[in-house]
């Protein structure tokens, strides 16, 4: 039997278990990685995966030991010194005048590393900062990252308005560029609830069907073209992907929806007048300010 671990922003990683080693999915197992001594929940690996693991070959990290009785209550306290911790730094943060939104402090299970990720609209000078907690955490070393608005809420997991568990905390490792045009061009309404996450960003799910989108938009007539239909000559002034179909304006300024074997595109010119932006099926609820839905630079940092 192969066992992973996962760690911050959906990483992970297969163990070297030791054959005599009595673990089991879920348990919480001591782990050897580049900050230290974690902890992390064990899960059994299916077949497929070990197939790509055999492709990609990530990284083997070294099982310490299984936690004991002992281990989880060392574990328990560890949390709670970690809420803090996390305290303690931003009130030191604030005293200094510092912009730094602090998402959570990690000790390492030793206790000899702590790690304090935060986001920031712009560089910190945090090195004042880092003298005050010198000072606070006695013989701790202490690591300050600074990290962007999607990698905060792959650290804090939730839910989107789907129902189900962030992308970003379930599978997706790393993010793809989005912008609005993905929502416009699958007629989404362009309004902050309806288009971003909880990161304040756009939804990273507007990537996944948006191939699909374009491929049937290209079967349709486009919007302002004329085209033959049963009941005469009309105009296209919106066109519905998901059900394949148009809805035209004839000249007497009668609306209908057509599927597309129904009609036929023809040449010229349509003097038809037709107002999308008032005929369409949703209007702009909110005045939207593109650019800060747009990624930039604190979107993502990779640096957790």
């Amino acid at each position: 039997m192969k066992f992973a671990i996962r760690v911050i922003k959906n990483v992970f990683h297969p163990l070297k278990v030791a054959q005599n080693a009595n673990i089991k999915h879920g348990q919480l197992v001591l782990v050897k990685t580049d900050k230290g001594e974690e902890v992390f929940s064990v899960f059994l690996v299916n077949s497929q995966i070990q197939k790509l693991w055999e492709k990609y070959q990530p990284e083997p990290l070294s099982v310490v030991r299984i936690m004991n009785e002992d281990d989880l209550k060392i574990y328990e306290e560890q949390k709670k010194l970690e809420v803090e911790a996390f305290y303690k730094c931003r009130d030191l943060a604030m005293k200094r005048n510092l912009v730094m939104k602090f998402v959570q402090a990690r000790y390492t299970f030793d206790r000899k590393k702590i790690t304090f990720y935060y986001t920031a609209p712009e560089r910190v000078d945090f090195r004042e900062l880092l003298k005050d907690l010198t000072q606070e955490f006695k013989r701790v070393r202490i690591d300050l990252r600074h990290i962007g608005v999607r990698d905060e809420t792959s650290i804090l997991q939730g839910q989107g308005v789907c129902g189900q568990d962030y992308c970003c905390c379930r599978f997706l490792k790393k993010f793809e560029q989005v912008n609005t045009k993905l929502a416009k061009d699958q007629g989404i309404p362009m309004t902050p609830g309806k288009i971003t996450g909880a990161c304040g960003r756009l939804l990273c799910c507007l990537n996944y069907e948006y191939k699909n989108y374009i491929e049937t938009a290209q079967l349709l007539p486009p919007v302002g073209s004329g085209v033959m239909t049963p009941e005469g000559v009309a105009r296209v002034f919106m066109i519905n992907i998901l059900k394949k179909t148009v809805n035209v304006k004839f000249e007497d300024g009668k609306i209908k929806e057509f599927k597309k074997d129904e009609i036929e595109m023809i040449d010229g010119e349509v003097n038809i007048d037709i107002n999308i932006e008032n005929n369409l099926n949703y209007q702009e609820e909110e005045i939207v300010d593109i650019k800060a839905l747009n990624d930039d630079k604190n979107s993502t940092t990779g640096n957790i």
